[in-house]
């Protein structure tokens, strides 16, 4: 590709155009269905990116005709409080899905919240059956970054087979799934970490590089391979110099634009991409409880 051509992916008009055929099957099936789908997102204390975050995923469901069951908790809520909410939405018939803010507060572990959640109200996508549902390739409620940056893929006709896919990062939440979803559709995948040596000389061969490390503007124009899709996951907050703060994310956007054939910005690439799928999954969630497609 010549320079300056990078195209680039926008996870908010996607995100958007989701949102919107969610809204509209949703007021189709609350036609004759006795009730709108139901999220319960679990947020406990007080910290103000989660809380922004819930906030966020409240008003998109209000937007869409989602039924809000939210509980905020104080950070010193006893875990065992918090199994017993859960177990509770597991038993109403209301909820759809089911969300557990993280981080959680120091004290409070999340695994057991988590594996404890009924697989098919795992809005996250993040319990271990549906971690091993992708595994085995089948259907199932799918981590919703991941799911996000797939269906941006999709949208933009980016065709994956064959082709050589670089993955840096490896947690549960992002890495790790969107290898597995990479390899579904034929790309052919390495998996990149802080150990990996020599990290550059990798990147520059991969035709579909998605970075999820957090650290901020990690990958410049000497990292890509000129053409490659380059998807940014990552979401940090810099301050700078005069004390001034701005959201960046793991790649120097200004930079890889200049040699990528396409290019996520942050904001407005991966990150509205994330809440929607929630919502996605809510909904499916809800239709196979009614028993139609969605």
């Amino acid at each position: 590709m010549e320079s300056n051509t990078a195209r680039i992916l926008d996870g908010k008009a996607l995100a958007q155009k989701i949102q919107q055929e969610l809204r509209s099957r949703i007021e189709q099936l609350t036609q004759t269905a006795d009730r709108p789908p139901g999220l319960a997102v679990l947020m406990v204390g007080d910290n103000p990116a989660s809380a922004a975050y819930v906030r966020n995923k409240e008003r998109a469901c209000q937007k869409l005709g989602i039924a809000s069951f939210g509980r905020h908790f104080t950070a010193d809520t006893p875990q065992e409080e918090l199994h017993r909410a859960i177990d509770e939405l597991n038993r109403d018939d209301r909820v759809d899905g089911i969300l557990v803010q993280l981080p959680l507060p120091e004290g409070l572990d999340p695994v057991p919240l988590i594996y404890q959640i009924d697989p098919d109200k795992d809005a996250d996508g993040l319990h271990p059956v549906n971690l091993g549902r992708l595994l085995r390739g089948e259907p199932g409620l799918r981590s919703c970054t991941p799911a996000g940056v797939m269906r941006l893929l999709e949208e933009y006709q980016i065709d994956l087979r064959g082709k050589h896919a670089v993955v840096i990062g490896r947690s549960i939440l992002v890495g790790k799934p969107i290898s597995l979803m990479l390899l579904a559709r034929d790309a052919t995948v390495t998996m990149a970490h802080s150990r990996t040596p020599d990290l550059t000389a990798l990147t520059r061969e991969a035709d579909i590089l998605i970075v999820a490390v957090g650290r901020p503007e990690l990958i410049d124009e000497s990292a890509v391979k000129p053409g490659a899709a380059v998807i940014d996951v990552g979401i940090n907050r810099v301050t700078d110099y005069f004390g001034k703060s701005r959201l960046t994310g793991d790649v120097l956007f200004d930079s890889v634009k200049n040699v990528a054939g396409y290019v996520t910005p942050v904001p407005g690439g991966v990150g509205p991409m994330t809440v929607t799928m929630l919502m996605y999954n809510t909904v499916l969630s809800y239709c196979r409880t009614l028993g139609v497609e969605l």
